[in-house]
């Protein structure tokens, strides 16, 4: 059974056994979460009632995604500003879906 979940302003399909990286999400490695805002859920090509399907999923470890570069340049003006940025975000491994 797959599912379609919305979390930090993005959608991601899952199932069972499945690993993702999503936007930071409160609680430390090892910890249970349930992801609760599903979008659409199926199996086989069918689709499902979303009003009785939960995803349950664990937290693998909370960690920073690649560094972003920011680079900014004015010619002939002696202006250049250099910025870094490494979002947070979490692991999480999908326990069940169903």
């Amino acid at each position: 059974m797959f599912a379609v979940v919305r979390t930090g302003g993005k959608q991601y399909r899952v199932a069972a056994g499945d690993k993702i990286a999503v936007e930071k999400l409160a609680g430390e490695a090892g910890d249970k979460i349930t992801l609760g805002d599903i979008l659409l859920a199926g199996k086989d090509g069918e689709v499902a009632d979303i009003a009785n399907v939960t995803v349950a999923a664990e937290i693998i470890a909370q960690a920073k995604s690649e560094k972003v570069v920011v680079f900014k340049k004015r010619r002939r003006h002696n202006y250049r500003r250099k910025a870094g940025h490494r979002q947070q975000m979490t692991l999480l491994r999908i326990v069940s879906v169903g």
